[in-house]
């Protein structure tokens, strides 16, 4: 395998990992309409602030989302809109499908 594949795989896994978390996923659709701090996010999400945090780092760390400061707050967007072409590629009709799939074999 070649070299820069080779890292390429590892990079697209980084942010498949990222994409695999439930709350990471409910925070990039906070974020779909746009930037916010992260005094909006919490509230939306429901849960504490160093939770939250933590799952902004693992989005910023693979450059799914960015920051800006002003002043004490930090307000979170997204770096690419087309990763909600890959969020959004995953339909209620593909996970009913492979869903189905996996209980066929499970019986």
């Amino acid at each position: 395998m070649h070299p820069k594949t080779k890292n390429t795989n590892k990079f697209k896994a980084k942010i498949f990992n990222a994409l695999a978390d439930p709350i990471r996923l409910e925070i990039l659709e906070c974020l779909r309409n746009g930037e916010k701090c992260v005094c909006e996010i919490i509230p939306h999400l429901g849960i504490a602030q160093p939770v939250v945090s933590r799952h902004l780092a693992i989005l910023k760390n693979c450059g799914l989302v960015k920051h800006r400061k002003d002043g004490n707050r930090r307000f979170y967007s997204i770096s690419d809109p087309a990763v909600f072409q890959i969020i959004d590629a995953v339909t209620v009709d593909l996970v009913d499908a492979l869903s189905k799939r996996v209980i066929e074999q499970i019986v």
